[in-house]
């Protein structure tokens, strides 16, 4: 999501850039993201492919991000146009939400409201909610957990960093429990 932060959105934000959506390879990506080992430690760094630098992941102390979609860019889309692509994206997220409900039981949403406002006032932020924010992703986070897959918590998401870039889906999986910031 550099590309998209810096304003050159004409380029692919992320390695999924121009792959079709499929429910079913989006939820086997979550799933594959819940079984990798999580890192123990360190600081949380941005992953990229090295051909193109294209955003691939973020790993850091007890967590990964994934990007698991991404949308056609949206520069010179406005209007009902936009707000279709918007809806579009939202509706895909759904058919992800509803698959793990099915496998998981009922989700529950946590609001990237705080992180939004600490991220321009420099406040400080769990190193999950950092890193989604140091990456602009905004979107609400839908929520399961504690998994069966010891006791990981999971989250997707879909958002844009700017007005022009794609919608991204990313999914998370954390060690630690996933839940509001407190204002």
């Amino acid at each position: 999501m550099e590309q998209a932060a810096s304003g050159d959105t004409s380029s692919p934000v992320t390695a999924r850039a121009g792959q079709a959506f499929d429910t079913g390879r989006a939820v086997s990506d979550v799933e594959t993201l819940l079984a990798e080992e999580l890192p123990r430690d360190g600081a949380p760094v941005q992953e990229g492919d090295p051909a193109t630098g294209e955003w691939t992941g973020t790993r850091g102390a007890g967590f990964r991000i994934i990007p698991i979609w991404e949308g056609d860019d949206l520069t010179g889309v406005y209007g009902t146009d936009w707000t279709d692509a918007e809806e579009a994206a939202r509706a895909k997220l759904a058919l992800v939400v509803d698959e793990l409900d099915r496998r998981w039981g009922s989700h529950r949403n946590v609001s990237m409201r705080v992180p939004l406002f600490r991220k321009p006032a420099g406040t400080p932020m769990p190193a999950l909610f950092q890193a989604l924010s140091d990456m602009d992703c905004f979107g609400d986070l839908t929520v399961w957990g504690p998994t069966a897959a010891e006791g990981r918590w999971v989250a997707v998401s879909v958002n844009q960093c700017d007005g022009d870039a794609p919608m991204i889906m990313t999914a998370v999986v954390s060690q630690f429990t996933i839940t509001e910031l407190p204002d």
